[in-house]
């Protein structure tokens, strides 16, 4: 950077002290202005470097956390959580809802901490007063909130419509998040609103009285506590051990099943006899893949990837168990199903690309060190993973 010109000199007067020590203290403060200007510049290059840097660091990271475990995960819930649409809907043919929903996840639940019990000791099931909590407060929002309120409208709504109807979760949890605090983007409501109508169109045959009304709205209210229970499993302290967590919200979760189905009165006349084959292959698919296998992997993404990737599976789950319903159970492909499902995946697909691209940052000024804006930069990463 050029030294600013030096100020034209003043004629001697007597008495005044000679040109050369002006000379050279005009010299001496164009270098201190020189290396004043000389420090500004390297500043501002450490601190660009500085967030060169830690952007390099966070989609290091990000990379890292988004590797093959992730997406294989996401295949497995992808999958197998749209085939259990299908096995729920076999096993209430002859199953009473919440009890059969209870034994599956108690059983799960008992057959994964038997696992960790052998591979890790009375370890690997140690938690704290607080974790436990955490756990059954999630336990029970997803799993008999959530869950429990499927099971039920299924005995009463084909499979394909109920999946379709649970593909409006990743809308809930936009609105929790902007509950939470966070404003969430113009895209964002208009995929909420465009979702809404898609329900609204899927509700139709209900309202028309093709299909039991009280059973939409179960899966309806199904799909918010299932929102909550993820929403809330992310702001709340969860044990350390992924499938610790996953047992404990499977015991819960199931127990209270349990509980429910009794007070519903649903053991009266109960006869395991009567209960057909197909009924109990079903049970047995929903605790060994559904429960055991899909549940810990969704548990594990909970922590692993962005929420709103995680969500994904709520619009790939819907063509899974529409496709297995009309192939196995011929279930009618209806025009309000398929333009209502056609509306709330579009729905969803907006608010999760729209939620997936990274925020706008905001410029770094050139004062701070470049440790403060390490910092800054830093900070600003951190806040974006925890809004993902």
């Amino acid at each position: 950077m050029t030294s600013p010109a030096s100020p034209a000199q003043p004629a001697a007067t007597p008495g005044s002290a000679p040109d050369t020590p002006a000379i050279t203290s005009a010299s001496t403060t164009g270098g201190a202005v020189t290396d004043a200007a000389a420090a500004a510049a390297a500043e501002s290059t450490a601190v660009a470097m500085a967030e060169a840097a830690a952007t390099a660091t966070t989609k290091a990271k990000a990379g890292a956390r988004l590797g093959g475990a992730v997406w294989l995960a996401l295949l497995v819930v992808y999958i197998v959580w749209g085939s259990t649409y299908l096995a729920i809907r076999i096993a209430v043919e002859t199953m009473p809802s919440f009890l059969s929903a209870g034994a599956r996840f108690v059983t799960a639940g008992l057959l994964l901490a038997g696992f960790l019990l052998v591979r890790q000791g009375p370890a690997g099931l140690k938690v704290t007063g607080r974790q436990l909590a955490s756990s059954a407060l999630v336990g029970v929002l997803l799993l008999t909130g959530g869950n429990g309120m499927v099971v039920l409208g299924e005995t009463s709504v084909p499979s394909g419509l109920a999946a379709l109807l649970v593909a409006a979760v990743p809308l809930w949890m936009v609105v929790l998040t902007a509950v939470g605090g966070d404003r969430p983007r113009p895209a964002e409501l208009a995929g909420v609103l465009l979702g809404l109508v898609g329900l609204g169109v899927l509700s139709a045959p209900a309202i028309g009285g093709s299909i039991q009304p009280g059973g939409v709205i179960l899966i309806i209210c199904a799909t918010l506590t299932w929102a909550l229970g993820s929403f809330a499993s992310k702001k709340i302290p969860m044990p350390g051990n992924v499938l610790a967590a996953s047992a404990y919200q499977m015991l819960v979760g199931g127990l209270c099943n349990l509980l429910i189905g009794l007070v519903r009165g649903e053991q009266r006349g109960l006869d395991l006899g009567a209960f057909s084959g197909r009924s109990w292959l079903a049970l047995v698919y929903l605790v060994l893949f559904g429960s055991l296998l899909a549940f810990t992997a969704y548990a594990w993404l909970l922590r692993a990837a962005p929420l709103t990737l995680v969500a994904t599976y709520a619009y790939v789950n819907p063509v899974v168990a529409v496709l297995l319903g009309w192939l196995i159970l011929a279930e009618p492909l209806t025009g309000p199903t398929l333009a209502g499902g056609a509306i709330v995946v579009a729905g969803v697909c907006l608010v999760v690309s729209v939620s997936r691209r990274p925020a706008r940052r905001k410029p770094v000024p050139a004062g701070p060190s470049a440790s403060s804006a390490a910092s800054v930069s830093s900070g600003s990463s951190g806040e974006g993973a925890t809004r993902s």
